[in-house]
């Protein structure tokens, strides 16, 4: 994420920075981080906002009483923010289709960003809905993608409510319950990295018993040359 800012101009990246964006918002903070969550989840133009950092702290300045919301209400809110900006990206996706994807290489937009997170949605199939969420820049292609693949629209809402519970809801109680502690806050992004890998687990686990078991099966079948 650090590398990315590095590329937006320096007057720009000190309102990138989630402290600091909140407080220039105001009284309009909760109203300007729900616009930025739809922005990076359903704008392909959003994939360097802070959506992470910008979350947790988000709840970090709600248990603070910065902003004086209920943390369910800001949680309801983020949450169909993000929901609803999946469900942009994946209609500017089917719409636009794959010419979408075919500019060349800007400032800010690379190809590769689109490359890998193909390669992310071909690998983990729908669940890459989910856990995307939790993987910058992904999180913003990864609509458009599914879009592009027409994948069966009623599966991804469902994966995309399922993420944008865990992603939005999920680092905003974090923000309000760990906020106070610096080894938290100075590494969210780490940890969620973690969440990821953790959630990866399962599949991997999955992928090797697989494996294991087809092995015998295939050593089992008889060849033309047993005949």
């Amino acid at each position: 994420m650090l590398a990315l800012l590095a590329l937006v101009p320096s007057a720009i990246t000190d309102y990138l920075n989630p402290e600091e964006l909140l407080h220039a918002l105001g009284t309009y903070a909760l109203v300007g981080v729900a616009l930025i969550i739809f922005a990076e989840t359903g704008l392909l133009i959003g994939f360097f906002l802070p959506g992470d950092s910008l979350l947790f702290v988000t709840g970090m300045f709600v248990s603070q009483g910065f902003i004086p919301t209920p943390i369910a209400v800001v949680c309801l809110l983020l949450t169909a923010a993000a929901i609803i900006g999946n469900m942009v990206g994946y209609w500017i996706g089917r719409k636009a289709g794959a010419p979408l994807f075919s500019r060349q290489d800007s400032r800010i937009f690379r190809q590769e960003y689109v490359d890998k997170t193909y390669a992310f949605f071909a690998k983990h199939g729908n669940k890459a809905i989910v856990l995307a969420r939790f993987v910058p820049i992904v999180r913003t292609f990864i609509t458009a993608v599914a879009g592009v693949a027409r994948m069966d629209y009623r599966s991804f809402v469902v994966y995309s409510a399922i993420g944008g519970v865990l992603w939005a809801t999920g680092v905003t109680l974090m923000g309000y319950f760990l906020g106070s502690i610096p080894v938290v806050k100075d590494h969210i992004e780490i940890i969620l990295l973690l969440v990821v890998v953790v959630s990866l687990v399962p599949m991997v686990v999955e992928f090797v018993r697989h494996r294991y078991f087809a092995r015998p099966a295939v050593a089992a079948t008889p060849t033309a040359q047993d005949d």
